[in-house]
């Protein structure tokens, strides 16, 4: 098996192994009341999952992974997942990088929005040591990795439009992921808003501790994405025992975007999103979402 790859090439190579169906495979079956975590990838989806799994259950931990107890569609074929297996609590969540066209439509929606050169940089913390060999793709060769957007996601711009249409509408939660960090207690009363859940005060302070990065990073086991890496090895002989995790002691800065490719980017963004939007840059985009 080829184990972790080393070029662009062998990365697409690996992940379309990987991505063959497994026995007991059952697709998504929508019921009324489903909300879909569908950030972009690294836009603190993770994050979200957690604090959306906290709230419905009251402080759930009973977990090897966060994304067997909100599952991801997309990794769903690959692992042989049952996408209509009963959940801990209601309501259903589920995991998504999508844009709202490739959803099903009248569900409730939580999207978390980042810098996408925060996003450029923490998609390669992620993958370099797990998906990829060190040493062998540098964040020079990363964006073609980065424009695909995760499994069944879709390029940054693309879902960034999607949802920044939807910003008005009562199904969508939409806010910026550096807002709900430096504001979690605002999060997490919105978020209970959003589910139809009573937030007491034991609950509130219960899910801002399991929502602490040092929290996280203490059970980061649980946030590694354990099944998808077991796959991985067993289809395409990427070790499993490599650093998977979601959960970084630090975050990720945008200034270590190589210039070239930060050059790239705001090409795209003038381009696509400033017509739509109005918005020069991220930030000022940010703080109308944010309002």
């Amino acid at each position: 098996m080829a184990g972790r790859a080393r070029s662009i090439e062998e990365f697409v190579a690996n992940l379309g192994t990987a991505a063959e169906p497994s026995a007991g495979y059952v697709p998504y079956a929508e019921q009324p009341g489903d909300v879909f975590i569908t950030s972009w990838a690294k836009s603190g989806t993770t994050m979200m999952q957690q604090m959306f799994h906290q709230l419905r259950t009251g402080g759930d931990m009973d977990f090897d992974d966060i994304s067997r107890v909100t599952p991801w569609e997309d990794t769903a074929p690959m692992l042989g997942f049952d996408m209509t297996a009963a959940q801990k609590a209601s309501p259903r969540g589920f995991k998504s990088h999508r844009e709202y066209e490739r959803l099903p439509a009248g569900m409730r929606y939580i999207v978390s929005l980042r810098d996408p050169k925060e996003t450029y940089v923490s998609f390669f913390r992620f993958m370099n040591g797990w998906h990829i060999e060190p040493g062998t793709v540098g964040l020079e060769q990363f964006l073609p990795i980065w424009m695909s957007g995760g499994p069944g996601g879709c390029d940054y711009f693309t879902h960034l439009l999607s949802w920044y249409a939807r910003r008005k509408e009562q199904d969508t939660l939409l806010f910026s992921y550096r807002w709900a960090v430096k504001n979690k207690r605002a999060m997490i009363e919105r978020m209970a808003v959003f589910l139809g859940i009573e937030l007491t005060q034991e609950l509130a302070d219960l899910v801002d501790h399991h929502t602490t990065r040092s929290f996280m990073v203490e059970h980061m086991d649980k946030f590694d994405d354990v099944m998808v890496a077991k796959a991985l090895e067993e289809k395409a002989g990427v070790p499993a025992d490599s650093d998977s995790t979601k959960v970084q002691a630090q975050g990720s800065d945008a200034k270590a975007v190589p210039e070239e490719i930060a050059v790239q980017i705001d090409a795209m963004w003038a381009e696509r999103v400033l017509p739509v939007t109005g918005h020069h840059d991220f930030a000022s985009l940010a703080e109308e979402v944010d309002l």
